[in-house]
């Protein structure tokens, strides 16, 4: 299994996103699975990486919580919330979404 933390330099929502979904992994008994972090430097490189905004999270090439209205580019990430937009999933939509991991990469690509 392969988890990726896609983000820009500087992004104020990456470190809370690196925190909760080690603790989701944590919770999963994942807690093994190395997450590898990749840095978003420019417009090319979103393009090239089909980049949703930062922060990101995708499992073996698999975006997590996506709508599919986000648009490929170099830009902040927001996620619908429980209590309106934010930067960052919340802990509870990352635990169900990395929950999801047993039911195969098809069941990721959810509406939060």
């Amino acid at each position: 299994m392969r988890i990726e933390l896609l983000h820009v330099d500087d992004c104020p929502s990456a470190p809370l996103a690196r925190e909760r979904l080690a603790a989701a992994l944590r919770r999963l008994g994942l807690d093994d699975v190395v997450v590898t972090e990749v840095r978003v430097a420019d417009d090319e490189d979103a393009q090239r990486l089909g980049f949703l905004g930062s922060p990101s999270v995708r499992v073996d090439g698999i975006e997590l919580l996506t709508t599919g209205a986000e648009a490929i580019g170099l830009s902040c990430r927001r996620y619908a919330t429980p209590d309106g937009l934010s930067g960052c999933p919340t802990q509870a939509q990352l635990d169900e979404a990395l929950s999801t991991l047993r039911g195969g990469p098809a069941a990721l690509q959810t509406t939060p």
